[in-house]
């Protein structure tokens, strides 16, 4: 692993985002020098407006199904919307930032000999059909359903990385991201951790969708952003991919029921039908992580949800 303190200069694709932004604050914070290429469909330029002024931040505008040129010693490629409802709104152009993102960003880190982050997703593994789900599962995505422009789109991706690794000596890290949370979500992106505050807080019926059995694990954001730089920062044999989440399992009613009792709303449920495709139950096998890696993550459900609600308590009263 490289020491901590020493200065890389850093491109963070889609750090405007939510993910993005707690990155870059915490390569920032080390003393990289960052890049932030964001196309801003999804991020927001709030979620980085507290750098503008800092001398080793700089902002560019970017779509990275266009080919970039910058100077840089490692790229962390978070650019995609990763919401249902972001992701099926124009889901060809999903596919191209997927896919041609991938292709500019590892055509960029080949010129560079740059070391070079995909975040992948825990939705490679589609409705498994193994539980917890391990690397080695190959998965079960339906590859022409409404949610196939973001689960093949980010397939591909890692085909991609895994392909330019192989032919091109490409250094890559390849994160498979489980449901993360915290604080800089977009409010109306669908994702139940926000949906579910939101309303709390508004005092607005709850939404699950089917009967609330279907399970997910939270992971919070700090906790993530940790395992992404261990796994730049590792040695460059290991290539991934890598499980990031948190392993604690929860039925989307549990999360209901804990949100509206932490935030002390007297919001009720209501169900709606299911979508198509989504996955009855995720939950991530981080053994690889923490051998790895030396990561697990310490935030437990409960601490995180109080810190996000917080946040979203303070959005909502400033709006």
């Amino acid at each position: 692993m490289r020491a901590y303190g020493e200065r890389r200069r850093v491109l963070v694709t889609g750090g405007a985002g939510f993910l993005g932004s707690h990155l870059i604050d915490r390569l920032i914070a080390r003393g990289d020098e960052v890049i932030c290429a964001d196309n801003l469909f999804t991020g927001s330029k709030r979620n980085i407006a507290h750098l503008a002024e800092h001398p080793n931040f700089e902002f560019i505008r970017h779509d990275v199904s266009m080919p970039l040129t910058v100077e840089v010693d490692e790229i962390y490629n978070l650019a995609c919307p990763a919401s249902p409802v972001h992701y099926q709104h124009d889901p060809v152009q999903t596919t191209r930032t997927s896919v041609l993102g991938a292709i500019n960003m590892l055509d960029l880190a080949r010129r560079l000999n740059a070391k070079i982050f995909q975040a992948s997703t825990s939705e490679v593994y589609g409705d498994p059909h193994v539980h917890p789900q391990i690397e080695s599962y190959w998965g079960n995505v339906n590859p022409i359903g409404i949610r196939s422009c973001y689960d093949e789109g980010k397939r591909c991706a890692e085909t991609l990385f895994f392909d330019y690794f192989r032919q091109y000596n490409v250094k890559i890290k390849v994160a498979r991201i489980f449901n993360t949370y915290g604080p800089r979500m977009h409010p109306n992106d669908g994702r139940v951790v926000s949906n579910f505050i939101v309303q709390a807080l508004r005092g607005e019926p709850i939404t699950i969708y089917g009967d609330g059995s279907q399970t997910r694990s939270f992971c919070y954001v700090d906790d993530l952003v940790d395992g992404f730089i261990r796994l730049m920062d590792s040695n460059d044999d290991l290539t991934g991919p890598l499980n990031l989440g948190n392993p604690g399992e929860f039925t989307i009613r549990q999360l209901a029921e804990r949100v509206v009792a932490q935030t002390g709303s007297t919001s009720t449920i209501e169900y709606r039908p299911l979508p198509s495709d989504d996955p009855t139950q995720r939950r991530p096998d981080i053994s690889a992580a923490h051998r790895d890696l030396g990561w697990s993550p310490s935030i437990a459900l409960e601490a995180g949800l109080e810190r996000t609600i917080a946040y979203f308590r303070a959005q909502l009263a400033a709006a």
